[in-house]
């Protein structure tokens, strides 16, 4: 049973009765309903109630055969377990689901929240990167989520060890939102069960998995999706040149978010996946001030809150490849001078200089002395 995303662009309706939520869950924990198909049927069937009815013979339609909705017991005993480890059920329309979240097709039908939701209505950035961070991979999580707590905003990760555990101990007396591959309950890695429970305490864990639900590989990439549509910005600190951070960064490229990388050497593996990043568009970042240089102040939001997502037009990761080709076309054996190659490209200095940063990396490109430049 499939189905496409939704496609009008109306808030959704809240649920208006705890039989209306309680048809929600249901419907969503159903044999073959993913969220796609979710949305799909309270589209064609305006409530879940009505939904629930015709699912069977939407799956007799579908080719499947002996189709039954999710049992009633499940439901109360999802919300019980929920009621136990205090986590508040937010319906895609409800006042206290993340705005930022409503507007994507795919956005999460519920989510399940234990902490202080009013940090959802607070900006955020996400920082991710390498489970097997280095020390000074580490040393950058902390740094660059302490400085963007301290500028105002709400840092959110993914709980896992390395950069995520130290993104999160960083922000945590500022605010850190965590979400979950499993259920809101579960703690994951173990090794972070003491900053799992201060999340809890302090902050806020997010997940749309059942309660008590054990994470698998397969429940992350959907999790990915969610902490960069929190955000207004993805930061991606170490990653390998193939690893769940990079699905993060290209669910915030396809959500309009801003993509920023730390560089690193181009030996170390750790260090792929950003310098191609970079390679590719991605904004370079040496601190939280360059984060923030990339973000405008907000204008009709609360004064407190000094910053707010660029609203230029979003950036090509394809295009971006486009441009380093054109600056190595321009270039050969000979030096020539940074700012003459810049006057040639005829484009702004702050689109050439990430470029020529990120060639620098991959080794296509050699500095002089005298702001000279090569193709190597």
């Amino acid at each position: 049973m499939t189905g496409t995303l939704r496609s009008s662009t109306h808030p959704p309706l809240p649920p208006t009765t705890e039989a209306d939520r309680f048809n929600r869950l249901r419907l969503l924990r159903s044999r073959r309903v993913g969220v796609a198909t979710f949305h799909r049927l309270i589209a064609e069937h305006g409530s879940a109630a009505v939904a629930l009815e015709a699912l069977p013979e939407v799956a007799r339609a579908a080719g499947v055969t002996d189709y039954a909705i999710c049992p009633e017991g499940v439901i109360h005993a999802e919300l019980k377990a929920a009621r136990a480890v205090k986590a508040r059920m937010l319906c895609l329309g409800d006042p206290d689901y993340p705005a930022s979240l409503a507007t994507l097709d795919d956005a999460p039908p519920i989510l399940w929240a234990v902490g202080d939701t009013s940090i959802l209505t607070r900006p955020m950035v996400a920082l991710v990167g390498a489970r097997n961070a280095s020390s000074l991979g580490t040393r950058m999580a902390r740094k660059l989520a302490a400085d963007l707590s301290a500028a105002g905003y709400v840092i959110v990760s993914g709980l896992a060890r390395g950069v995520d555990a130290a993104a999160h101990h960083a922000a945590i007396e500022v605010g850190t939102v965590a979400v979950l591959g499993g259920g809101v309950d579960v703690i994951y890695p173990n090794e972070n069960a003491e900053l799992f429970h201060a999340i809890g305490a302090k902050g806020l864990r997010l997940s749309e998995q059942p309660i008590g639900l054990q994470p698998q590989a397969r429940h992350f990439p959907a999790r990915n999706r969610i902490i960069s549509g929190l955000s207004r910005a993805v930061v991606v600190v170490e990653a390998a040149a193939k690893s769940g951070s990079l699905i993060t960064a290209e669910n915030a490229l396809a959500q309009g978010r801003e993509v920023f990388a730390v560089p690193g050497h181009p030996f170390d593996g750790r260090a792929g996946g950003c310098n191609a990043l970079i390679r590719d568009g991605a904004t370079l970042i040496r601190g939280a001030e360059d984060v923030i240089a990339g973000l405008m102040p907000l204008v009709d939001e609360a004064p407190e809150l000094p910053l707010a997502p660029n609203p230029q037009p979003q950036r090509s990761f394809k295009d971006s490849k486009e441009l380093n080709k054109q600056i190595l076309s321009r270039l050969g054996p000979s030096p020539i001078a940074e700012d003459q190659l810049i006057r040639d490209m005829k484009s702004a200095p702050n689109l050439i200089a990430p470029a020529l940063i990120a060639l620098e990396l991959d080794g296509a490109i050699q500095r002089h002395v005298g702001g000279l430049l090569s193709r190597l």
